[in-house]
């Protein structure tokens, strides 16, 4: 049987706490992030390119979560883009 290439389990939800001020959007949102860093990849960056504070509050991903308002819209974009097989322009070749 075949595996699936893509899933949330890939992905981690970043709630901002304390430390919104480091955020680069400067918002009150989540951010996605990779789960598992690929070698040559921005480690300190979210998917929509933002910089990461220095002790994020990371949550597993779940379907509904993908729904929440606060949600980067960057982010979902380009978790959307992922799963239709398309690399991150910051992505390692």
């Amino acid at each position: 049987m075949p595996r699936v290439t893509w899933s949330l389990h890939a992905y981690q939800l970043i709630e901002p706490g304390e430390q919104l001020d480091l955020f680069a959007c400067r918002e009150v949102r989540v951010h996605l992030l990779a789960r598992q860093l690929e070698l040559g990849g921005f480690v300190d960056r979210t998917l929509c390119g933002g910089l990461l504070p220095a002790q994020p509050q990371l949550l597993a991903l779940a379907k509904p979560m993908l729904r929440d308002k606060r949600l980067c819209p960057a982010c979902h974009g380009a978790l959307q883009a992922q799963r239709r097989g398309e690399r991150l322009p910051w992505s390692p070749v």
